[in-house]
């Protein structure tokens, strides 16, 4: 008896303020979706960084014949000055931090430039001996790449030195900024959505003041009098998230795992498993906003 009475005060309290009830949903859905976002932007920065860091690599740039680098004034890097580079970087002193050197020489670098642009006929007038020898240095941990750099830089035959991770982290930079913006607006929607939520609850609540005054006398407890109230702003949170959980599940299954993943497929990209894992996330988000909502609203327009 008592569970179907409290059913049917829901009902109730959604039909008389449906239109609130909906903009509570749409705007849970709304924020959850930027706060989802933002966290499958992370695990994107992660997943790439954790895939790309363990293969960057310092390319060390030997002298070419013609070079206006001061270092470089002798001319093109000699056997001798290759030898002493590969000693170095092989030495006790650099054992922790260098995994593997090997060298790439201008027959190596002109077939790695023909495989990338040998499709431009522009490309057609480099000659592989106009290619630059270089040795390809890969780290034990890609953050210590300065340690290798200040250890050659500056040594006979060595023309300039490049970490790959430089390349990255402007990208890196870049996501890690949509990220932040995601986490904003997911928190102004969030404001948002814990303020429609209250109101809502508020409005129910007043529309309803002549019930709760009739159960108040006949001895109900305040939780049975302020449950409806809070399972109404619960059911419209909670189907926000699921909207907000469905709506990013589609978004990754159709954009990027048939789109970007069959494009670009040198990314780990974040699949529709990651948004199963984050779901949780988001109803359990929903289920807190509609707790502090209720809160806020019943301690006042319900209390005993």
């Amino acid at each position: 008896m008592r569970v179907r009475f409290v059913l049917s005060q829901i009902g109730n309290g959604l039909r008389r303020n449906l239109a609130m009830a909906v903009s509570v949903v749409l705007v849970t859905f709304i924020s959850l979706t930027f706060v989802g976002a933002a966290i499958l932007l992370q695990t994107q920065i992660s997943n790439m960084k954790d895939d790309w860091y363990d293969k960057v690599e310092v390319s060390i740039f030997l002298c070419p014949a013609s070079s206006s680098v001061p270092n470089c004034a002798g001319g093109e890097a000699t056997e001798e000055e290759v030898a002493d580079l590969q000693t170095v970087l092989t030495s006790d002193a650099l054992s922790d931090y260098v995994d593997e050197v090997y060298v790439e020489t201008k027959e190596q670098a002109y077939e790695a430039y023909l495989e990338q642009f040998g499709d431009q006929e522009w490309a057609q007038s480099i000659t592989a001996e106009q290619m630059q020898m270089s040795l390809r240095v890969s780290l034990v941990d890609p953050e210590m790449y300065q340690v290798v750099a200040d250890e050659v830089t500056g040594r006979p035959g060595v023309e300039y030195v490049v970490d790959q991770r430089s390349i990255l982290e402007p990208l890196f930079l870049i996501l890690n900024r949509a990220t932040l913006l995601a986490a904003g607006l997911a928190a102004l929607m969030t404001i948002t959505a814990i303020m429609l939520i209250t109101t809502t609850i508020r409005l129910s609540a007043m529309s309803r003041r002549r019930e709760t005054s009739i159960m108040r006398l006949v001895g109900a407890s305040n939780l049975f009098i302020q449950l409806p109230f809070m399972l109404e702003g619960a059911l419209a949170a909670l189907l926000g998230a699921l909207l907000a959980a469905g709506g990013l599940w589609l978004g990754v299954r159709y954009i990027i795992e048939d789109w970007l993943a069959s494009s670009v497929r040198w990314v780990n990209f974040v699949s529709t498993s990651d948004v199963l894992l984050i779901a949780p996330i988001l109803i359990g988000i929903g289920i807190v906003l509609a707790a502090i909502s209720s809160l806020v609203s019943l301690s006042r327009y319900t209390k005993v």
